[in-house]
């Protein structure tokens, strides 16, 4: 049975410079895209790649001393790394110095001049060559360029000019009878206005340099550098040299780009495409920009953020999160570094990391790392199994809207609730009582259940992520030919699989401030009560490793933390050790507001004799370094339950 076919594509970026964030964020959005299509069964091809001539590039060339095809060598192989370390799976990479490409343009210049829809004028007016655009003089803001506000210059050539003018009433009928061509809405109304605006004939070639592809009837010219660009989407399609190939995947189901390049996407090539009799593409997406504290990225600025460094720093899934995450489809969205870590540390380290090391820890020390088969259910597993359902069909549906955001919300939205549910279940509790090791089972049996399906939908935003949680579940399929039905349907986990030994897949991230750069030398000491204080100039004996190996320390979390009533130093900890809750009594009331300590990870004694304190049981001491007056616990970026040697 033959696959729809779906083909997506990003701008080709322009190798004058590096790439920045803001195309990764592009890129990554139509890499998740692409990997959902194939997940649900899609045929997809998904292209990305350079558009390397221009005026720009030949000028920047100069400036280095060097060809243009050798500058832009360099800069291209630096995208293909990005892409590489990125985990982007596209299926083509075109460049525009390609020999398919050249004899495309070639081809497609001449069949518009045939047809008498290209004709030779002198073309006088304003170009700006970073944005390789020309424009007529109203269109100027304050005599710059109205795109990009650089300084524009006069041109005056002979060039040859496409009719476009001829197509606009055509163009108009079109946007006006297909809502959805271009997205979103914003954008579309923009579009429409332009348009209404008056089409000018478009100057399709230029004479003035000769980095480009030659005009094949008149040599001394070369074919406008967006003419030649926009044509790649039918060059990688096959419109060509593959007639199969381009029957298959053309029209095009997205081109997905930048806002500042909506125009030339949804004006100048639908009507290139109607000269040519081909089918317009069914939508063209214009993304918002990501910004840096409100404003573009410059190198002028400063502010440019290298996707690499992050990458290499954070991990390409933290970064691929982060930017589906924090930014909604179509609108602008901020990047800083402390929005990023805090992500990291809340969503993939709190919520989906905690979930999966807790979940199999348990499974490890109460069924013997083996999921066993369900037993008992009540109504708040029902709650559960439910809740991954309607998290499937929402998410299907945000994903078909291209809303990567509120599809990953959904996800997030289970994962938070399952993390409750092992609060509410208590399994540390079951285990306890041999008579309810049937309802311990559903418990364990649900929460693996639910990391599985999370796994297949997490996969098209972070690839490297969902197989790590397949082999840790024990799951011996390939996880590269999951589909998306294994995540709509409950109860796919084998029973008696055997889980792996859980590892942290996203550890918590924590930075010092810079005024905490210097560090007082600390003396350590073990805070909890009951607990004779320390003296300054402990005089302590020595002990043998065998009997440090005693001690049983632990990292917990803090679920809650409130003030012991008629104890002005006394604070009644709940803590989370992976596998069960404990209550703690501290005395470290005049160091830490209660709520200040909720969520953090500690280190605690756990083998440490329970003692009764004003009637509370204590069980476990949690630990803490005191200078001059001055006391801060220990904390570890490691999951509950981690041993500290």
């Amino acid at each position: 049975m033959s696959k729809n076919p779906f083909y997506i594509t990003t701008p080709i970026y322009y190798p004058s410079d590096r790439l920045h964030i803001g195309h990764a964020y592009c890129t990554t959005i139509a890499d998740s895209i692409a990997r959902y299509k194939r997940l649900a069964g899609f045929d997809v091809f998904f292209l990305t790649g350079s558009d390397e001539h221009g005026q720009k590039i030949q000028r920047k060339a100069e400036e280095t001393n060097t060809t243009p095809l050798a500058y832009v060598d360099k800069i291209v192989a630096s995208f293909q790394q990005l892409w590489e370390k990125l985990d982007i799976s596209n299926d083509d990479f075109i460049r525009t110095t390609e020999k398919r490409h050249h004899e495309l343009v070639q081809a497609v210049f001449q069949k518009i001049y045939d047809q008498g829809d290209i004709y030779k004028a002198e073309y006088e007016g304003w170009y700006c060559t970073p944005c390789e655009t020309f424009w007529m003089e109203r269109q100027l803001t304050d005599g710059k360029c109205p795109d990009c506000g650089r300084p524009v210059e006069i041109v005056k050539e002979e060039s040859y000019f496409f009719r476009m003018a001829k197509y606009q009433d055509r163009l108009l009928k079109y946007i006006e009878e297909n809502p959805d061509f271009i997205q979103p809405t914003s954008r579309r109304n923009e579009m429409l206005n332009f348009i209404k605006g008056g089409l000018e004939d478009l100057c399709v070639s230029r004479t003035t340099f000769d980095w480009g592809i030659p005009v094949p009837f008149d040599t001394k010219h070369v074919v406008y550098v967006w003419f030649d660009a926009l044509t790649n989407y039918i060059t990688a399609a096959g419109y060509l040299n593959d007639k199969e190939k381009f029957a298959k995947y053309w029209p095009a189901d997205i081109h997905l780009v930048g806002k500042e390049i909506v125009r030339f996407h949804s004006i100048i090539w639908p009507v290139i495409l109607m000269a040519l009799g081909i089918e317009l593409p069914k939508k063209v997406y214009g993304h918002g920009w990501l910004v840096v504290e409100g404003d573009k990225m410059s190198k002028s600025k400063g502010n440019v953020i290298d996707p690499l460094a992050l990458i290499d720093e954070f991990g390409a899934d933290a970064i691929r999160y982060f930017l589906l995450r924090e930014i909604t489809l179509g609108l602008d969205g901020n990047f800083s570094r402390d929005a990023l870590i805090n992500r990291i540390n809340a969503d993939l380290a709190n919520d989906l990391g905690n979930l999966l090391h807790r979940s199999l820890s348990m499974i490890g020390r109460f069924n013997g790392g083996v999921i066993e088969a369900p037993g008992e259910s009540e109504a708040i597993d029902q709650e559960l199994i439910e809740l991954a359902g309607t998290t499937a069909v929402r998410y299907e549906q945000y994903m078909e809207q291209q809303d990567i955001n509120a599809a990953l919300k959904e996800v997030w939205a289970l994962i938070g609730r399952t993390n409750k549910y092992i609060d509410e279940t208590g399994p540390w509790a079951l285990a306890k009582d041999p008579a309810k090791k049937g309802r311990l089972n559903t418990v364990l049996y649900n929460l693996a259940e639910v990391l599985r399906i999370v796994a297949i939908l997490i996969s098209p935003f972070m690839p490297q992520t969902s197989p790590k949680i397949w082999r840790q579940l024990g799951l011996k399929t390939d996880f590269a030919g999951v589909q998306f039905n294994e995540a709509q349907a409950w109860g796919r986990l084998p029973v008696g699989t055997v889980v792996a030994k859980a590892e942290p897949i996203f550890p918590r991230i924590e930075e010092q401030p810079d005024s905490q750069a210097e560090t007082q030398p600390a003396q350590t000491a073990a805070v909890s009560v009951p607990q004779s204080e320390i003296p300054a100039t402990p005089d302590i004996p020595e002990i043998t490793i065998e009997e440090f190996a005693k001690i049983d320390l632990r990292v917990v979390r803090v679920l809650a933390a409130e003030k012991v009533k008629k104890a002005d130093k006394l604070l009644l900890l709940t803590v989370d050790l992976g596998t069960e809750q404990r209550t703690i009594i501290s005395g470290i009331a005049k160091h830490y507001e209660p709520e200040k300590l909720v969520g953090q990870n500690v280190v605690m004694v756990v083998n440490l004799k329970p003692a009764k304190i004003r009637g509370i049981e204590s069980r476990g001491m949690v630990l803490a370094a005191s200078c001059d007056e001055k006391l801060q616990l220990v904390t570890a970026d490691m999951p509950p339950g981690s041993r500290v040697k």
